[in-house]
């Protein structure tokens, strides 16, 4: 927002210049985006007055002028502009004037002649002092403008224009009056607002108004204004003040209005009066309506937008832009003032809507001081009345006060000022700050401590929390007067070494040759019902999802990487490999969601890249082995087993679950087959683990032992054993059976076929044992061999193979 500092110390006036000033403001959290000057800079310029006008004898377009700049003499100067005329007022660069240039060197004006003539400075047009030119020739002061005085003072060029940056929470300063204000607190300073008058009825004229939309539109002011004289041109003081703060002039009307919003931060509009046709109505649209804006833009409107219509249809955009049926032209006499309050949630997103963004949207949005209506519609009435002598008729109020923002009292506990802001305040001077931001503030005790009691004024619709009011009292006390300390921190040397693990293990997929995907934790309902599963566990749906497609919260990992095959595999991409880290989400509300941090796996195609040697396709050992890079080196191979897996999406003879001590830590295999063929999809192998107990294996401390010194001794054993037993179950005997010297065993060989009995295979074993302390003997190693045997073939019905 850009604001005259001129006009902003008309309402106070501290004793600090312009960028002091802005450092003030910004400190406050209203942060300077630029400060500009009103005019480049320049000297010797003052307020001269033409007495004499005659022809050049050697020149048909130049004027020999006298000119009067309370001197001892007047100034003879040649000029050359159309307009010059006995008795106008004018700037003149006197000798020695240094005039402004694009190039920023500036030229000084010197004693020449012109054609034989002798001229002693310039007679200045607009644009010859850094002003926008209106007119072909001359800048034409005002009658009054008295001669002599420097034409920086009396055009106050002098002047600074801030920029500055209000944020989103800071409606309230979305105005001459907003920003005096802050800088009246900063500073200790009453403000000086202009008085505005309750003006009695001139006229017997009102303007009757229905409210439908009472929710979005608590109070609804109209005042009708009529007979105004516009003939009257808005005041230069008025000009000066609009364009100084970047605005455009209209027509005297509507320049009123724009003063005003600049002015105290109310949007206002003006009818033309006579346009509407029966009541003023407040409602909301109704699909399909069109309305015709200011701007010539026609809009068509979908029925969620406040508008001010009348008999005939719209005539306004509620709290956004006016309609060309009912705007004020040079000829309007007759107006219908509007002043409301607008709830915020009415009016945002509207104007954007529309490729709309206007100073009364911006304000609206943000939210207008509530109690700001009547206030404002009472200062642009004054105003049109001293100026162009319109009269006033009655004001009609529409009023709804239950539907109005309610200012809450909040409750601030004196010593958790200290512990936010880090100093203790002294408790007057925070009150002093609260009541300079016209807080109200009560002072109670409670349980022995002291209690600001705080009901934030209509204007400051943020202040809600305790921490509000800190804010407040931190930025009023200076930042700068707070001391930078260290705070005192009870430092805990425990490290959550969590995103370190994790890290390893995405190092080791990526290694297997997988890519890293990341998505959102939503997902397609439509992949969920096809993953369907009990064992998954409820669906949770989103209240309000970004789009249609991202409608749950996904209850695997796979809901998201499978759209990342789909997309890879319709690009040409028959090889694709991702895994992901993330939460899955299970339960269909969100007092029975469980999230469980887990890592998934997808893949499909061939084991390895194309390459000119043999290539096959993936298989089921060829995930397991990918998946088994996931556990820590040290967990012992005898704590971690399979089992068939009954999830319905997978292929029921391709998959399984991983368990570690007996705990289901997470499953892999194949897809389905029809899951595959749904979604469109080749062969796919698909994983998911817990990252919890796999991080939680890899945090174990383990125990560290010296190697043996002493030989191992190696026996093998070949069995026939039924096809149905699995190599989980016959390792599991062989390690129980084999005693605490059995360091390691492996199977090495396995047939089925012809030379095996029907419905049974051939499986060998090795097995390896070593003392830590001794040499083993024969005897000792024949023994505990005895001992597998005999598991073997009580456990399992295995039969010694003959060799």
């Amino acid at each position: 927002m850009k604001i005259s500092e001129q006009w902003l110390r008309e309402w106070v006036n501290p004793n600090n210049d312009t960028q002091a000033l802005a450092d003030q403001l910004t400190m406050a959290g209203l942060e300077i985006d630029d400060i500009e000057a009103v005019a480049a800079d320049f000297s010797g310029v003052v307020v001269g007055e033409v007495i004499s006008v005659e022809q050049h004898p050697d020149a048909d377009k130049l004027r020999v002028t006298q000119v009067n700049i309370n001197s001892d003499a007047p100034l003879q100067i040649v000029c050359g502009a159309p307009n010059v005329r006995v008795g106008m007022r004018a700037p003149v660069a006197t000798i020695g004037a240094k005039l402004p240039t694009a190039d920023g060197q500036g030229f000084k004006i010197k004693k020449s002649k012109l054609r034989g003539v002798e001229s002693q400075g310039m007679l200045c047009g607009a644009s010859e002092i850094d002003l926008p030119d209106v007119v072909d020739g001359l800048l034409e002061l005002p009658d009054d403008a008295p001669i002599g005085t420097d034409i920086r003072e009396y055009l106050g060029l002098d002047n600074k224009i801030l920029d500055i940056s209000i944020t989103p929470n800071r409606g309230d300063c979305f105005s001459v009056r907003g920003i005096a204000r802050e800088i009246g607190v900063i500073n200790g300073l009453p403000i000086t607002a202009p008085e505005v008058t309750a003006q009695a009825d001139e006229v017997q004229a009102s303007q009757a108004v229905t409210v439908e939309a009472t929710e979005a539109c608590p109070r609804y002011l109209a005042q009708p204004v009529l007979e105004i004289d516009r003939s009257i041109e808005t005041p230069d003081w008025m000009q000066k003040s609009l364009l100084q703060s970047g605005q455009r002039l209209h027509n005297f009307l509507v320049d009123v209005t724009n003063y005003v919003l600049l002015e105290l931060g109310q949007p206002l509009h003006a009818f033309d009066a006579d346009k509407i046709v029966g009541d003023i109505q407040v409602r909301m649209a109704k699909a399909g309506e069109q309305l015709e804006l200011l701007n010539e833009q026609t809009v068509t409107l979908t029925g969620d937008e406040l508008v001010i219509a009348d008999d005939q249809g719209i005539l306004a955009l509620a709290g956004i832009m006016g309609g060309m049926r009912s705007s004020v032209s040079d000829s309007t006499t007759n107006i219908v003032l509007e002043s409301a309050f607008f709830d915020q949630l009415a009016i945002a997103g509207r104007a954007r809507r529309f490729g709309l963004h206007t100073d009364a949207s911006q304000r609206f949005e943000r939210g207008v001081d509530f109690e700001l209506p009547l206030t404002a519609l009472r200062r642009a009435v004054n105003l049109i009345s001293s100026i162009a002598h319109g009269k006033a008729g009655q004001i009609t109020v529409i009023e709804h006060s239950d539907k109005l923002p309610k200012r809450v009292p909040v409750q601030l506990p004196f010593n958790k000022v200290a512990e936010v802001i880090g100093i203790e305040i002294e408790k007057q001077r925070i009150i002093d700050i609260l009541t300079q931001l016209e807080i109200d503030v009560e002072v109670s005790e409670q349980d022995g401590n002291t209690v600001f009691n705080c009901l934030p004024p209509s204007h400051r619709f943020d202040i809600e929390i305790k921490e509000d009011l800190i804010e407040e009292i931190a930025r009023i006390y200076g930042y700068d007067n707070i001391p930078s300390t260290l705070p005192k921190l009870g430092v805990d040397m425990r490290y959550d070494d969590t995103a370190d693990l994790t890290h390893r293990l995405k190092l080791a997929m990526v290694d297997a040759g997988y890519m890293e995907a990341i998505s959102f934790s939503f997902s397609d309902e439509k992949i969920e019902n096809i993953l369907d599963d009990v064992n998954l566990g409820n669906l949770l749906a989103l209240a309000n999802p970004i789009s249609s497609d991202l409608a749950v919260m996904r209850r695997t990992l796979l809901s998201s990487l499978i759209p990342c095959v789909q997309y890879n595999l319709n690009r040409q991409q028959p090889r694709v490999r991702f895994f992901e880290t993330g939460l899955s989400f299970v339960g269909a509300t969100i007092d029975e969601l469980v999230q469980t941090p887990s890592l998934a796996i997808v893949a499909t195609g061939d084991v390895y890249p194309e390459q000119a040697h043999s290539n096959r396709a993936m298989d089921f050992f060829d995930l397991k082995h990918d998946v088994e890079q996931l556990l820590p080196a040290t967990l012992d191979e005898s704590r971690i087993s399979y089992q068939r897996s009954e999830l319905a999406f997978l292929h029921p003879g391709q998959s399984a679950e991983l368990l570690i001590d007996g705990e289901v830590v997470g499953w892999l295999g194949q897809l389905h087959p029809s899951v595959a063929q749904k979604l469109d999809l080749p062969s796919t192998w698909v994983a998911q683990l817990a990252l919890a107990p796999i991080l939680g294996q890899a945090r174990a401390v383990q125990s560290i032992t010296s190697p043996s010194k002493f030989p191992q001794v190696r026996r093998d054993i070949a069995l026939l054993v039924d096809a149905e037993v699995s190599r989980q179950a016959l390792s599991q005997s062989i390690r129980q059976a084999g005693g605490a010297l059995l360091q390691q065993h492996w199977l090495f060989d396995v047939y089925q076929g012809e030379h095996t009995p029907q419905g049974m295979r051939s499986v060998a074993f090795a097995l390896v044992w070593q003392d830590p302390a001794q040499t083993l003997s024969d005897d000792v190693v024949n023994d505990a061999m005895q001992k597998v045997i005999a598991a073997l073939q009580t456990e399992h019905g295995a039969q010694l193979r003959d060799s």
